[in-house]
């Protein structure tokens, strides 16, 4: 029993150090994938798919249009520049809806999805969540709010197979990220929730009013000057 506590004590602290290297060096280095990416390949390939095209091309922060900026953190972290990773806020009033038979909003921040994409699976368990706040605290320590915000742009998904802001913008719009208007910007954004079944190319109703509700708060936040805070 000694030796197997040992050997998992020493897998654990392996797991960490490989962890903190990861992080820092993906600080200044762009990631080629994500776990997000790497576990779609798996699942086409289990399923004998083996020709599967995953739109994803990686663009810095300084060319992605201000407006796509501010409509992600609008929609989806609206506290993004000033939390330390969590929002405890948000968590609270999600367990009330919960204990309330509500259906919850959900609480992820920019950040907790930012560590979701990059390094997670799919799931829902004590140990994944436990890994979500480990590279979360890691990313808020090592990563400037400037980079994590880039970094989620550039690997969040906005539909099937398509995963990245600048990929989107393509396959959608025609355009280079940096080019897309505001009303693009948001509905961008206004699929985020489930790129699956929501299309930023032929929105919905429901897609159509939740752009018009990101334009609003895009406006109510102070414009692209709210990204000063990042």
């Amino acid at each position: 029993m000694r030796k197997l506590l040992r050997w998992l004590l020493g897998l654990l602290l392996t797991g960490m150090v490989l962890s903190v290297a990861a992080v820092l060096l993906m600080r200044w280095w762009p990631p080629v994938t994500s776990a997000v990416m790497l576990e779609a390949r798996l699942d086409a390939w289990a399923g004998g798919d083996f020709n599967l095209h995953l739109h994803h091309s990686w663009v810095a922060r300084e060319r992605i249009s201000p407006y796509v900026q501010l409509a992600v953190i609008a929609s989806e972290d609206q506290k993004f520049p000033f939390h330390h990773g969590f929002d405890f806020g948000s968590i609270q009033d999600a367990v009330r809806e919960q204990e309330d038979g509500v259906r919850s909003r959900g609480a992820s921040t920019i950040s907790q999805q930012t560590a979701k994409n990059l390094f997670l699976w799919n799931g829902h368990s004590y140990v994944r969540k436990g890994v979500e706040v480990w590279f979360t605290a890691l990313l808020e320590l090592i990563w400037p709010k400037a980079r994590i915000l880039e970094v989620y742009l550039n690997s969040a998904q906005f539909g099937p197979d398509v995963y990245g802001v600048e990929a989107a913008a393509q396959l959608y719009f025609h355009k280079h990220a940096a080019a897309l208007s505001r009303s693009e910007a948001a509905q961008l954004a206004a699929v985020l929730p489930n790129p699956l079944k929501l299309h930023a190319d032929r929105p919905s109703v429901y897609v159509a009013g939740r752009r018009q509700w990101i334009l609003g708060q895009m406006r109510d936040l102070g414009d692209v000057a709210y990204l000063k805070n990042l």
